[in-house]
């Protein structure tokens, strides 16, 4: 990064709406709208080619609805039959995408995550051939949840997960007229799987191609940083992102910030060369913003600095990210 991004994803929107956390009974403002977008203006392929459903200015909000993983396939009172039936066409659909006016190549877009509503249901499975140990795992297996109005779900006896949404993909379009899978992480975002990009958390993107074309969905109502089985709790959701253009910023694949961490993101086809990737990132992110040489950005990624697998299962490539409390880098 060329030069420092933090909080230039600020509220852009003069009106606001004023909303109590039960977690914290901390009260914040969010901005109100200027559009929105259904579950139905989706597509499932990374490409330049694909033509936008909005543009918008920067700093605009845009509500957005998201599908499922499976695009309607499946249902609360789906069995594990119907996950032999599934076509493989239309998994992750994705919202969008969205053109910023003005966007180039080089630029930076900030997308803030104000507000996450999960849906009524989810779903999480073991697809057969799927997973980061699919040789032993060789039978379909599912569960689904209801999750209207609850906090956690009931797993098994005993066992209760607390519900933590996330897009598990967002991102822009690669510089390519070819239709790429979005299963795989990539410099321009996509499906990264990562759970503390939560409510709250703004993600820095490169851009790639004019008007960035930016789309989200593939939510998840919850999950592990790995992934393992391959499914988290799949379920559709309503985000309200807020998408900046930063002219002044360049980096080379997305990072992310909130109140606690600073992040960065790489992904590779093994975990270790993902590792090393997110630590020349980091050191670059505070060489920049920092008075410091790469001998000491070097050391403080390994005093403060928290490597982590944000997931392994979306082959050919995995991510890693890298993280620093804001209490280290307070200024």
């Amino acid at each position: 990064m060329k030069k420092h991004i933090w909080i230039l994803a600020a509220i852009a929107c003069g009106c606001t709406t004023t909303v109590k956390l039960d977690s914290d009974s901390i009260e914040r403002d969010l901005p109100e709208p200027n559009h929105s977008l259904s579950s139905n203006q989706t597509h499932n392929k990374w490409s330049r080619s694909i033509e936008p459903v909005l543009r918008i200015e920067s700093g605009e909000v845009v509500e957005i609805s998201t599908q499922e993983a499976t695009d309607g396939q499946l249902t609360l009172n789906s069995d594990t039959s119907d996950l032999m039936n599934l076509s493989f066409d239309p998994i992750h659909p994705l919202t969008g995408p969205i053109y910023i006016n003005d966007a180039k190549p080089g630029d930076v877009i900030a997308v803030t995550l104000h507000k996450i509503e999960i849906g009524d249901w989810g779903w999480t499975a073991i697809l057969p051939g799927f997973g980061f140990l699919a040789d032993e795992f060789t039978d379909p297996y599912l569960k689904t949840f209801e999750l209207a109005g609850k906090n956690n779900v009931r797993f098994a006896n005993g066992i209760n997960i607390p519900l933590k949404p996330f897009p598990g993909v967002l991102g822009v379009a690669p510089n390519t007229d070819s239709l790429l899978s979005t299963i795989p992480p990539r410099a321009n975002g996509g499906n990264m799987d990562d759970p503390n990009i939560v409510e709250g958390t703004t993600v820095y993107l490169p851009v790639f191609v004019e008007g960035a074309l930016f789309s989200i969905g593939d939510a998840h109502a919850a999950q592990g940083l790995g992934e393992v089985c391959g499914t988290a709790i799949e379920a559709p959701m309503k985000f309200l992102v807020e998408i900046k253009l930063l002219k002044d910023a360049s980096i080379d694949e997305p990072q992310y910030e909130n109140d606690d961490v600073y992040a960065v993101t790489a992904f590779a086809t093994t975990i270790d060369e993902a590792a090393k990737k997110a630590t020349r990132y980091m050191i670059d992110y505070l060489t920049n913003e920092y008075d410091l040489s790469r001998n000491e950005a070097y050391m403080l990624c390994s005093l403060a600095g928290d490597l982590k697998i944000a997931e392994v299962v979306d082959v050919p490539h995995m991510l890693v990210t890298m993280s620093i409390n804001k209490e280290v880098l307070s200024k």
